[in-house]
């Protein structure tokens, strides 16, 4: 067993898999409930002994194909062969590109602009993809794979003999959001995911082969791939997954399998539990018993205090306790996982002056504050060193300033793929100045601003999306939150705030989508800009330039399904948005 200087384990994931399949080959691994063949689902199990045999037997035909160190896109769809193709690229040492099914909608360029990004030799994928996979390279001007092979057709006798993988090896590249520019290809390497799943498991203190892991996150994302994959094989835990549009679909089925486990944790973004405080009826909440959850974690996004207080209200009554909403903090350039409040403790959250922050001081303030902006903390971090650094001296902040988020650790990645000189920037940075008792160097930029209040860290913002106007700071997310509060036409949480070139200076821009539960030929644009641009004034004592409404759907997202203001920004230059259709004879 290698251990980090903390003690935690890097033990490859592989290894433990092997490990599992000798020491309990019957206990069940992975669970995927197919909710595609039956409304109710149909659960499909494997055991840590079939799931390592066939890990195994990918492996072998991979290395007949391919060698170590190439890479192997995984173009597949979300189940249990999905889990299988990515282990069994890491036991044949190739570096694994999780991907998706070509044929999964909207994502046709992201997936273009990453697979020529990363050059893969070959492919993943399953019997079901294939004829996709064959039609993307059809009708792409990509270079087609040296093979591509379906994980669920592969010759189940081959056996694949273990060859030594370092915990500095590359495993696979989680390929970014890439809002700002091309996808970006960040290495993670066998000790990275192999830490970061210790690290998840020493803050949900899991029960080995007990705790169990509920998860509907795409396995192509890093929270996904690492809560949903790699936090199970740690401690031979078992695993439910499930497809993300069945929890778009029916979001109860998530609370539905989570009410069956008597010891479980799962995570999701921000919006998924204000998605269940309103889409859950109460007849369905009647069957459920989260009394066994000890882990909602909340995390990828801005969290919401208010999502919090509505979650929480909606399922008291079901077992659900305040202290298991855990809210988080990560990226992918740190494996995922950075920081998270106590599932023993509520989450902390505080009221600052919203001038004061603005300007760079966390100053506390009451929560009826007319300045007050009210933030919801990400606890500590686990395993790993957190700073507040000025971006510009580089000199480490006292707690109360705020500054960039500099993380030191084991599953800080080792840096973008090709990319020498923003790897450089971005990951090999060095405290100046007076550091007291943490490391000189290598820290990761992670480009979020945050400071540390009481020792508990609160994110702010990103510092590209910082609006910056007539020499003020201003948070876009607080914006946001003013401007889908401000009227009922305003569709919550689908509001983009950001700054553009004005005559003399910058000025701000809000797009919002209008709320499709108020019928069109009601909605008043001019009463919706009215009371926006007041709202704004009021609160945040600046004025909005341009207020655009527009349809349902129509604010371009990241991959993860995060508003991308930088992209909304280019669509707003460009005149793209959709507007909304308004008035008597919309619709």
């Amino acid at each position: 067993m290698t251990t980090t200087p903390g003690g935690l384990d890097r033990t490859p994931l592989t290894t433990r898999l092997a490990r599992w399949a000798q020491l309990y080959p019957g206990d069940r691994a992975y669970t995927y409930v197919d909710y595609a063949t039956d409304v109710d689902g149909v659960n499909v199990d494997i055991t840590w002994s079939e799931l390592d045999a066939r890990a195994r037997a990918v492996a072998a035909t991979l290395r007949r194909t391919t060698d170590a160190g190439q890479r192997v896109a995984i173009l597949a769809p979300q189940n249990l062969d999905y889990v299988i193709a990515f282990l069994g690229a890491l036991y044949a040492r190739v570096i694994a590109v999780p991907l998706f099914s070509p044929d999964l909608p909207g994502h046709a360029d992201r997936l273009m602009a990453v697979y020529a990004d990363a050059e893969p030799e070959c492919v993943l994928t399953t019997t079901e993809a294939h004829p996709h996979v064959e039609a993307f390279f059809d009708d792409n001007t990509l270079p087609r794979p040296k093979a591509v092979i379906a994980a669920d057709r592969v010759d189940r006798a081959l056996t694949w003999q273990d060859e030594p993988i370092d915990a500095d090896d590359l495993a696979y590249l989680q390929y970014t959001s890439g809002s700002t520019r091309v996808p970006a290809g960040v290495m993670v390497t066998h000790g990275n995911i192999a830490v970061n799943a210790e690290q998840c498991w020493g803050t949900f203190d899991g029960i080995p082969r007990v705790s169990t892991g509920v998860n509907w996150l795409p396995l192509f994302h890093d929270m996904g791939l690492v809560t949903a994959v790699a936090l199970p094989i740690a401690h031979a835990s078992p695993a439910v997954l499930m497809d993300p549009v069945a929890f778009i679909m029916r979001p109860v089925r998530w609370l539905e399998q989570l009410s069956k486990q008597t010891h479980a944790f799962t995570c999701a973004p921000n919006f998924a539990y204000e998605y269940l405080s309103t889409k859950v009826s109460e007849e369905e909440k009647a069957a459920l018993d989260l009394s066994g959850v000890q882990v909602f974690m909340n995390g990828a996004e801005t969290i919401r205090e208010g999502t919090l207080t509505r979650y929480l209200h909606a399922y008291r009554d079901h077992g659900l306790r305040p202290e298991v909403q855990v809210p988080a903090y990560g990226l992918a350039e740190a494996t995922v996982y950075v920081s998270s409040s106590s599932r023993y403790e509520k989450p902390t959250i505080r009221a600052f002056d919203r001038d004061a922050l603005n300007a760079g001081e966390a100053r506390p303030c009451e929560r009826d504050d007319e300045r007050a902006t009210v933030m919801v903390g990400c606890g500590t971090p686990y395993g790993q060193h957190v700073a507040i650094v000025d971006p510009a001296t580089r000199e480490r902040l006292p707690d109360g300033r705020v500054g960039e988020i500099w993380i030191n650790g084991p599953n800080v990645t080792a840096g973008y793929w090709g990319r020498p000189e923003a790897t450089a920037e971005t990951f090999q940075a060095a405290l100046a100045g007076d550091r007291g008792d943490l490391p000189e160097h290598p820290w990761l930029r992670s480009g979020d601003l945050g400071v540390l209040h009481d020792g508990e860290l609160y994110v702010t913002g990103r510092i590209k999306d910082l609006v910056i106007i007539d020499g003020r700071n201003h948070y876009p997310q607080d914006i946001e939150y003013t401007a889908y509060n401000a009227h009922d036409g305003v569709r919550r949480e689908y509001v983009a705030a950001f700054a553009v070139p004005g005559e003399e200076t910058e000025t701000l821009v809000v797009v919002a989508e209008r709320n499709r539960r108020v019928p069109v030929r009601r909605l008043d644009p001019a009463e919706v800009a009215d009371a926006v641009r007041a709202a704004v004034k009021d609160h945040h004592d600046v004025r909005v330039g341009d207020l655009v409404l527009i349809e349902p759907g129509g604010l371009p997202r990241t991959s993860s399904g995060k508003v991308s203001r930088t992209a909304c920004r280019k669509a707003y230059l460009d005149g793209a948005l959709p507007l909304a259709r308004t008035g008597p004879g919309a619709g």
